[in-house]
């Protein structure tokens, strides 16, 4: 591919930074909220879909995982297409897909349908999310900028848990006798307001008509989608297909397609043409490290929170709604410690990512200890499971903040795209290996087998914890905030 790599948005009304703040902020974020939502809210529902469709194993498990599958391989193809055509375009194009796709998904007939519309729905979701980054970097400006990525930390590693309660909500609640379709109906109402709202308050960012923009790179876009698939199936079905042959095959094929992706992109830049993902953004102090570290916080947050759905409602027999809300307090003190993390003492600031790490890694196993017997737990629990949220949050959130407060906005679209994708594949990763360690540990039902394998995930799920804290003392080279301290 050729062509420069120089970007010419048309500027916004207010010289590209905090037109409408609070709206903006607002219709993107929540827009985030929805689509990280449905990665989860279908988990509690599954029995149910299983039931009222007829759904085979194999069936479930695509409806739950087809959505993630197509997140998850057009992520970076969707940050791209938001800087060709403007985040916002790209944006109220995604969320339409999504919401229109929501629709189908409630309306579905069948299992086929389900997991077809799913799909879509992913997509969607890959097209919306990357802009949502991008238009903080662009939109906002020094402390604004830091308080919107705070936001959009809390928002990012509450989803998941704030999807198992919500789930549980609407299928205990029976809307209508509709069952399980008010988990993608929900979405409708919501996303049709966004998209009138967002049409209003978002900046038109299209490049000029004079200005030379980053060309698609269509053979990196192919060979990096290859090389996520055969990351991402493998992991999401072979669980329940007891690691068949092909699934180690598709993840060596995955090395390949990697390594030829990075060739292919190392040989375009030092031809001048416009990699995926600019080399510069790679370059920036820390990046390394801070995707490692998003990527174990995640890892640990959805791999956690899946094994403990199993024990809770596997192991002691809880409702869909109890199960979620057993959640709502490490929500609620995830998101409070995102949004609060910058106003601590100064002289915390450089501790917080590995002391946050470092209190998961101690958390987990508390919540294994405190259930091992087969037992609720009782106040011990929860005290452990806000452990999990206060740690898992100073891991993550002045991660991501302090990984983007420097990004210049030219590379918005190319850093969004890295970090929301390995968001995503940590995902993945801690569902599929935490819940084989869980699967591989329950010798038995009842309450005690499944506490005894839920105990058995959490030196696994500390160590992943420890990779974190360990991973550097802080994002690299330092740099100072506008305010003058915290993690940069």
């Amino acid at each position: 591919m050729t062509t420069t790599s120089s970007h010419a948005p048309t500027p916004s009304k207010a010289g590209g930074t905090d037109r409408r703040p609070g709206p903006l902020l607002g219709v993107v974020l929540a827009a985030q909220f929805m689509a990280l939502l449905d990665t989860f809210i279908v988990n509690v529902a599954a029995p149910t879909i299983r039931t009222e469709l007829g759904a085979s194993g194999a069936g479930l498990q695509l409806v739950i995982a087809g959505y993630t599958i197509t997140y998850a391989v057009l992520l970076i193809t969707g940050s791209r297409v938001g800087a060709l055509l403007g985040h916002r375009h790209a944006y109220l194009g995604g969320l339409a897909l999504f919401t229109a796709a929501s629709l189908a998904c409630g309306l579905a007939a069948g299992t086929g349908q389900l997991i077809a519309f799913r799909l879509v729905q992913g997509a969607g979701a890959a097209l919306m999310i990357p802009q949502v980054l991008s238009l903080i970097q662009r939109e906002f400006a020094d402390e604004r900028r830091m308080r919107a990525l705070g936001a959009y930390a809390a928002v990012l590693a509450t989803g998941a848990a704030t999807g198992q309660v919500v789930g549980g909500l609407l299928v205990s609640a029976d809307l209508l006798g509709m069952g399980w379709r008010p988990v993608f109906l929900v979405n409708v109402p919501v996303g049709l307001a966004l998209l009138v709202i967002g049409a209003r308050v978002l900046p038109d960012d299209r490049p000029a008509s004079g200005g030379r923009t980053r060309a698609l790179d269509l053979p990196g876009l192919v060979l990096l989608a290859a090389a996520v698939s055969l990351f991402t199936v493998p992991l999401v079905l072979g669980q329940e297909q007891d690691w068949p042959l092909w699934t180690g095959l598709s993840l060596g094929a995955c090395a390949l397609s990697f390594g030829a992706f990075l060739n292919h992109e190392s040989r375009l830049a030092r031809r001048g043409g416009a990699p995926l993902i600019a080399p510069r953004v790679l370059r920036i102090p820390g990046m390394g490290r801070a995707a490692l570290r998003i990527t174990m916080a995640m890892a640990v947050n959805s791999g956690f929170l899946f094994v403990l759905t199993l024990h809770l409602q596997g192991g002691l027999g809880h409702s869909a709604l109890r199960t979620g809300l057993t959640f709502a307090p490490t929500a609620v003190v995830f998101g409070a410690v995102g949004l609060t993390w910058r106003k601590w003492p100064a002289r915390l600031q450089r501790r917080l990512i590995p002391g946050g790490f470092v209190l998961t890694a101690l958390s987990a196993p508390a919540v294994g200890q405190v259930l091992r017997d087969g037992g609720d737990g009782g106040v011990w629990m929860y005290a452990a499971l806000l452990g999990m949220g206060v740690g898992l949050s100073l891991g993550f959130s002045p991660t991501l903040t302090g990984a983007l407060a420097h990004v210049r906005k030219e590379d918005a679209a190319d850093a969004s795209g890295l970090l929301v994708t390995v968001a995503q594949l940590g995902q993945v990763i801690g569902v599929a290996i935490f819940g084989t360690l869980f699967l591989a540990g329950l010798d038995g039902p009842g309450p005690v087998a499944s506490g005894e394998a839920l105990w058995a995930c959490t030196p696994a799920l500390a160590a992943a914890a420890v990779l974190g804290a360990v991973a550097g003392p802080g994002l690299g080279r330092r740099r100072r905030t506008p305010e003058g301290n915290g993690p940069a």
